[in-house]
């Protein structure tokens, strides 16, 4: 959401929605830092909402291989669940009243429920009659049915919300959990090594007590207190003045990396992990910016304003612990970068968004589906053109490497992200045997005669091409669409060295949000100076100014959970990670937690960066 000045009525509306998700949700759990951990929690709780989630759609939310669900992935399922419409329902029973007099027998409504559709046991249709057979005559009165669902639906929601606001303090968290799990230690972090000091940010800070932020009587107001960060950049602040190339750098090794982030249905952002690998200390010029797909210079691919960094951190990808080495601060355009020295060794970079513009962007899209294959006169198979031309543009971004031809590991991420499995070694030589290759990789040429292959398998049935396609955040229109989910964003990385030639590869793809979370957290805390709020001295917020971005962090060194108001209301031309202007995060004990990122809406103009951070007491 966009933060200006003023009442914003679809601002008003998102904030009611999630006052009545967490009103759903504490009616269920004490915190909304409790996850669900089963399937059944999470019927529980919609049901709680209101809502009356379908078997495949509880199955949809919570597939094979899930343990948990957080507060905000609730949130997100809610948006998606809409709740039964009472004359939809009416709709349906009126299609099986043959009569046409209001009423359903028991045989007939035992026999459509227990054979089609979600089957039902007979106990359940049982208990369904039990409930509105009211005059024991078995026979169904599913107008009776249909205004007891819906009154059960009322009160739910009533009930909940009447619980909300019985707590006061509960009624403000209105959104909000993402944090370092790892607890850390009250002493500061030390500075990370960078090739150029970058001066302290100046904040207009100020502490007081701020009667603007709550309705809530003046003797609640009068115990909380208040820090406020007020920032203004400058327009067009995507040129970097202190970006400068060393003038050999051509003749420096380097090595060239692609990558994506997708978008998944709950928010996260995945990407690909990379390993490096330097053999002596040696100078460095690392850096990452999106890549460009499109054919016309004068429109370029929509995601090219899309942030991105790299963090460069020790540690094994298999594990949480990490140390942060350094990450691209520098910014020119579309390019972020950092310079200097590494150690001999081994390092993990982690690809990073804030998600300012890649979780909220929306555009118009076709709502017509596009064809994949035709049939020719002779009844033969074939691609469509625009179906050649998405899959060689995913064939861009799944060569990492690119060398215009894919190896068995590029072409087993690929398959990692689609399907989920793996080409083994007996697999892909059947591949070379049977489509193009060179060098034992599979061409572009390859590639599509592959897709054909599928097409042919299935006689023409476009679906599972169809799921291929919209893993790789196409949508039926063949459009690469932000706001879809799963969305991707291309990255190049190049990364230099001048005196050892070092090895860059792709090792995992996963979110490996922990560690990242981690290592941007800490990138915060070393970068930003610390302030306090009034009489919280154990409650810190660390703020830093990016070439492109400002980042929060709210550190609790006390040994007791704090709930932090949020409230960017003040603030102009700017969006936030959180996709709200105002919301609460939960902090538990001695933990410190990445509250946002904010960025401009429009770079081109300057933006302010208003931001009053209020810790809500408990009562």
């Amino acid at each position: 959401s966009v933060m200006s000045g003023g009442s914003d009525p679809e601002l008003d509306k998102e904030e009611r929605f999630y006052m009545k998700c967490r009103a759903a949700y504490l009616s269920v759990f004490r915190s909304s830092l409790v996850n669900m951990t089963s399937k059944d929690q999470l019927c529980i709780v919609l049901q709680q909402a209101g809502r009356n989630p379908s078997q495949n759609a509880l199955d949809k939310y919570w597939p094979p291989g899930t343990k948990k669900l957080n507060f905000d992935d609730f949130c997100e399922i809610l948006k998606k669940e809409r709740p039964a419409e009472p004359d939809q329902l009416m709709r349906i029973f009126k299609k099986f009243d043959v009569n046409c007099d209001g009423y359903i027998s028991h045989e007939e409504l035992s026999r459509i429920l227990t054979s089609s559709g979600e089957k039902m046991s007979r106990k359940e249709v049982d208990e369904i009659f039990s409930l509105a057979d009211v005059n024991k005559d078995g026979k169904l009165d599913y107008a009776e049915f249909c205004r007891l669902l819906e009154s059960t639906a009322e009160q739910c929601q009533t009930a909940a919300l009447k619980k909300l606001e019985a707590d006061a303090k509960l009624k403000r968290q209105n959104f909000g959990n993402q944090l370092d799990n790892s607890p850390q230690s009250s002493e500061s972090q030390p500075e990370l090594p960078t090739s150029e000091t970058q001066p302290r940010t100046e904040l207009e800070t100020t502490q007081r007590k701020d009667s603007r932020l709550s309705s809530r009587p003046s003797s609640a107001r009068s115990r909380r207190s208040s820090l406020s960060t007020a920032i203004t950049m400058g327009a067009g602040s995507t040129k970097s003045g202190r970006l400068v190339e060393p003038k050999s750098l051509q003749d420096w090794h380097h090595t060239l990396m692609r990558g994506c982030f997708y978008l998944e249905e709950d928010g996260t952002i995945v990407s690909l992990q990379y390993r490096l690998v330097i053999p002596e200390t040696t100078s460095v010029y690392l850096t990452i910016w999106p890549l460009n797909l499109s054919p016309i210079p004068e429109k370029p691919s929509p995601w090219m304003c899309v942030d991105t960094a790299l963090y460069v951190v020790t540690g094994n990808e298999t594990k949480e612990d990490s140390n942060l080495v350094c990450f691209t601060e520098l910014r020119d355009k579309e390019r972020f970068l950092w310079r200097g020295e590494l150690s001999a060794g081994s390092y993990l970079l982690l690809p990073f968004t804030t998600g300012c513009r890649l979780m909220k962007r929306t555009r118009k899209t076709s709502t017509k589906t596009a064809q994949l294959v035709n049939r020719t006169q002779s009844g033969e198979l074939e691609l469509t053109k625009e179906f050649k031309a998405a899959l060689s543009d995913i064939f861009e971004v799944i060569d990492l490497d690119g060398s215009g031809l894919l190896s068995l590991e590029e072409y087993n991420f690929f398959e990692q992200r689609t399907s989920g499995e793996k080409c083994d070694e007996d697999a892909w030589a059947i591949c070379k045997e049977n489509f193009d290759t060179k060098n034992n990789e599979l061409t572009r040429q390859g590639f599509l005669e592959l897709n054909l292959m599928e097409a042919n398998d299935r006689e023409g049935d476009p679906r599972d091409l169809w799921l291929t396609l919209e893993a790789m955040g196409y949508n039926h229109s063949l459009e690469m669409v932000e706001g879809t989910c799963p969305l991707f964003l291309n990255g190049i990385i190049f990364f230099y060295c001048e005196d050892a030639k070092a090895t860059l590869q792709a090792v995992h793809l996963d979110s490996g949000i922990k560690m990242l979370n981690s290592a941007v957290q800490r990138s915060i805390t070393s970068k930003a100076e610390a302030r306090s709020l009034k009489g919280h001295e154990n409650v810190l917020i660390y703020t830093y100014k990016g070439e492109s971005r400002i980042s929060s962090v709210v550190a609790n060194k006390s040994n007791q959970k704090m709930t932090v108001h949020i409230n960017n209301e003040q603030s102009k031309n700017c969006v936030s990670s959180r996709g709200m202007s105002v919301f609460a995060v939960e902090v538990p004990a001695r933990t410190k937690m990445v509250c946002q990122h904010v960025m401009a809406l429009n770079d081109q103009q300057e933006w302010t960066y208003n931001c009053v951070e209020t810790i809500i007491p408990s009562l």
